[in-house]
């Protein structure tokens, strides 16, 4: 017999065990049933879709806190939707919902072979009652046939007005596909009539990223058949200005029907509005397929060619719930994410009257551009040629620099290898936690130089002189300064760190300071990294485990490989767009040009951006000299290219006898600012070019696609 103790142990066992989850299998059949998508329970567990898959095929378990919640909403499903028998009951809720959001109806068509009849819609929050309008179109189920199986719903957009997602792909059918399989009906054979169709009756758009921004207008996406249909041409002949001419009958149509078009005119992503009335904005985003509305550099793959109407709205669904509705290309979006996430205004009450107006939101740029310091511009600024500046300029961009050959050792020249690596979105991973100016340089005079505050300074860092097998880390050539010259501060204060004195002859500094980019940071950082994590890279890998995912991650799933693409290059083009500078043969120095209008128009803090990636890469290279006695052979960017006894960096990187990595070289991982493979070459490859004066770290890949210089422009 047991004793009384081994009784109370065991007891205490079973108390302290995590709650019991149904099998993988079972998960996945009550989520199923419950008409609840793997990306939309990942949003509401606070997770990635890839960790619900993990889930759901056994090869993970969640831990707390969401291990609770998980069990909490399995067991309810579970008494909605039994293994077998008919639906249990349920009680009525305490308080009854404000109105309903959707009435399924049943089916007017068979689902298509081997495909399960959907559930009835899940519920969406209500913001107040509304009476149920009459259908207007049913919302279809997408499925592998190409007429999906019906299913009408009574729209309810009033009081759920984004109910359908932020966009969808028409085709000429008058399907629309959007996010999480849905298929609307759309009846329109107008751009007016879609126009007014997608305010009206879609449920397209998406909610604010701040409580003080605004809505993210609904996109439509139209493919070459459904451009033809609404009497678009298949092509835009226009193809330097990139727009349809004014007296096009669409243009005309869409005038006399009192609807505006921006400046860019109808273009391909043209944008139809009125003026808001209020609070009620009515604006619809077209992004036109045929007329190269997705750069296959930013979108891989994503083209009618390549990819269906339903994929092509998963592919911008994830992006737009991830990161945002797309506006344009990337680098717009990038663009567009920062305002977004860092209104110019909010409400403020006016002392004399009491009235509430819109004030100055404290962290963002304001509505209104800020003049750079003569140092931060271009010659051909206004505030150049207006002041007849002579006084240089900040020079803070990315590395392009390759060793000298003859600085070559014969035991480096003869290793066997040349591996590159490539830090994940290095200009990301910089502009975390970074201070930047917000409000007007003020000039100040020999000053003392403080290492936090944001600013352009005048010094002379010829004097340090540092290892030649390294670049210098003051220039983006990697070659040492030849005298006195302008830098933002992360760069003067790196001197200071590596034991130099500095002497500040002139600076330009401002007064308000903030981490202007840090939500921007905080958004596309998550969203790399479940996106990653949906091709198979997460963070719990080992090294060994992350290479040989990298290795093949971009065949994974070719509409998440597109969604990261695209990601990076809203990275990239986001902190170019800061400083865009004039375009156009007919342009004169001094003139004013567009993109300096903007209030987002900021070259000192993507000097401040690119000073610090940087300073970061050259820590980085440096540590790695001390550790491993190891030098570069050339630096592009992001991408460092080291000769090596070994095709893997596991075998060259710098690890503990605990096998972890030594902090403060490069460490492979799949977050903004840790490494990852390149590629590797011979190390007979490497020297031929730079005896021809190439950079090997721009064709270390040697896929036949030579690196762009990821300098955010």
């Amino acid at each position: 017999m047991p004793t009384e103790e081994e009784l109370f142990a065991s007891v205490d066992a079973l108390l302290g065990e995590e709650p019991q989850l149904p099998p993988p299998a079972e998960r996945a059949r009550l989520r199923e049933a419950a008409g609840i998508t793997q990306a939309r329970l990942a949003e509401a567990l606070k997770s990635s879709t890839q960790t619900v898959k993990n889930w759901e095929n056994g090869r993970s378990e969640p831990k707390e806190p969401r291990l609770t919640a998980y069990q909490r909403l399995l067991k309810g499903w579970a008494a909605k939707y039994p293994a077998h028998g008919a639906p249990a009951t349920t009680p009525a809720p305490a308080v009854a919902p404000a109105a309903p959001q959707s009435v399924p109806e049943t089916f007017t068509g068979p689902a298509a072979p081997g495909t399960a009849e959907p559930e009835t819609e899940a519920a969406v929050p209500v913001q107040a009652p509304v009476a149920p309008a009459a259908p207007k179109g049913p919302v279809r189920p997408a499925t592998s046939s190409r007429r999906p199986a019906r299913k009408r719903v009574v729209p309810n957009i009033a009081a759920a007005p984004y109910q359908h997602g932020p966009l969808a792909v028409l085709d000429g059918d008058g399907s629309a596909y959007g996010v999480d399989g849905i298929v609307l009906d759309c009846p329109a054979t107008t751009i007016v009539e879609l126009v007014e169709w997608t305010l009206k009756e879609s449920g397209l758009g998406a909610p604010r990223l701040h409580r003080y921004g605004k809505d993210s207008d609904p996109l439509i996406v139209l493919t070459t058949a459904a451009a033809v249909k609404l009497g678009l041409p298949a092509s835009l002949e226009d193809r330097r200005g990139l727009r349809l001419a004014e007296d096009h009958p669409v243009v005309k149509q869409v005038l006399k029907a009192k609807w505006e078009l921006t400046k860019r005119g109808f273009g391909p992503w043209a944008r139809i509005y009125r003026k808001a009335q209020g609070r009620d904005r009515q604006c619809v985003q077209l992004a036109i397929l045929p007329w190269d509305a997705l750069d296959t550099r930013s979108w891989p793959g994503v083209t009618e060619e390549e990819m269906a109407p339903a994929d092509i709205a998963r592919v911008l669904g994830v992006y737009a719930q991830r990161v945002i509705t797309p506006r344009g290309g990337t680098a717009v979006s990038g663009l567009e994410l920062m305002t977004a996430l860092r209104p110019p205004t909010r409400p403020v009450r006016d002392e004399e009257t009491g009235n509430w107006v819109q004030g100055h939101n404290p962290g963002s740029l304001g509505t209104e551009p800020v003049p750079p310091a003569p140092p931060e511009a271009r010659p051909e600024h206004p505030v150049v040629v207006g002041s007849g500046w002579t006084g240089g300029f900040v020079n803070e961009e990315a590395y392009q620099w390759t060793r000298d050959v003859d600085l070559l050792t014969g035991e480096e020249a003869s290793l066997p290898y040349a591996a590159g690596l490539d830090m994940n979105a290095a200009f990301l991973a910089s502009s975390a936690r970074l201070m930047v100016g917000l409000s007007e340089p003020e000039h100040f005079v020999r000053p003392k130089f403080y290492p936090k505050v944001p600013g352009s300074w005048l010094v002379d860092l010829s004097h340090i002189e540092l290892d030649p097998r390294l670049p210098s880390p003051f220039t983006p050539s990697g070659k040492r300064p030849e005298g006195p010259a302008w830098y933002q501060t992360h760069t003067v204060a790196y001197a200071q760190e590596l034991g130099y004195n500095v002497e500040i002859l002139e600076a330009y500094l401002r007064r308000e300071t903030g981490a202007y980019l840090d939500p921007w940071h905080d958004r596309l950082k998550t969203a790399y990294v479940d996106t990653l994590a949906d091709l198979g890279v997460t963070k719990d890998l080992t090294d060994a485990e992350f290479l040989a995912a990298m290795e093949d991650h971009k065949q994974t799933d070719p509409a998440m490989a597109a969604v990261l693409a695209a990601i990076k290059g809203t990275v990239k083009g986001g902190i170019g767009k800061l400083f865009e500078r004039p375009q156009g043969k007919d342009y004169q120095d001094g003139e004013e040009w567009p993109a300096m209008k903007r209030p987002t128009w900021a070259p000192w803090i993507r000097n401040a951006v690119i000073s610090k990636a940087r300073v970061n890469m050259h820590r980085k290279m440096l540590n790695m000299a001390k550790l491993t006695g190891m030098y570069p052979l050339a630096v592009l960017s992001d991408c460092v290219v080291y000769p090596t006894a070994s095709a893997s960096p596991l075998d060259f990187l710098p690890y503990a006898e605990s096998g972890k990595p030594i902090p403060g070289a490069f460490r492979l991982g799949p977050t903004p600012g840790l490494a990852k493979l390149e590629g590797v070459q011979p190390m007979t490859w490497a020297v031929d070019l730079m005896e021809q004066g190439y950079n090997p770290a721009r064709h270390i890949k040697g896929d036949g696609h030579d690196a762009v210089l990821d300098d955010g422009e």
